[in-house]
């Protein structure tokens, strides 16, 4: 079996985790496919790619559950594309450092759906606080610790 790869749902993700999963890939030699549907501005390296899709609803989602296999690090702030991955055996963050798995992904879900109705009726507003230090440091915990994770489920 060939080892895991890593992909990245790279349209919102912040530059501080691009920087850290780039890093992560030349250190660990992982093959790491960025999926966007504009054209990125990554560092060149042997093990770090690009993919641009067609623009559409989903299409870069798409593209990533299409080729994700079991076993491979995923990074997204998209909780219904967790949710599919998390079905495929994918092993998958947020860039905030949460980890998704078959245990929460379910309640994460619903949470987001009552969030989403709850700001359609008016009764809710904003986002997220800024990205900050503390939350990439998060993320790079929560993706060294799911990508050794991977690769040590390879070499068993």
């Amino acid at each position: 079996m060939a080892g895991p790869r890593v992909w990245v749902d790279a349209d919102a993700c912040p530059r501080p985790v691009r920087d850290v999963v780039c890093r992560a890939a030349e250190r660990r030699q992982v093959p790491t496919i960025f999926v966007a549907a504009s054209p990125l501005n990554l560092p060149r390296g042997r093990y770090v790619s690009a993919r641009t899709v067609a623009a559409g609803f989903d299409a870069a989602d798409d593209a990533i559950v299409e080729e994700v296999a079991a076993g491979d690090v995923v990074v997204t702030q998209d909780i219904l594309l967790a949710q599919r991955l998390v079905e495929k055996g994918a092993r998958v963050t947020n860039p905030r450092g949460e980890i998704y798995n078959a245990e929460n992904i379910g309640p994460r879900v619903s949470q987001r759906n009552f969030m989403e109705e709850a700001r359609g009726a008016g009764l809710a507003g904003g986002g997220p606080p800024p990205f900050d230090d503390r939350d990439k440091q998060a993320f790079s915990n929560s993706f060294d610790r799911l990508l050794t994770a991977s690769l040590r489920a390879v070499q068993r």
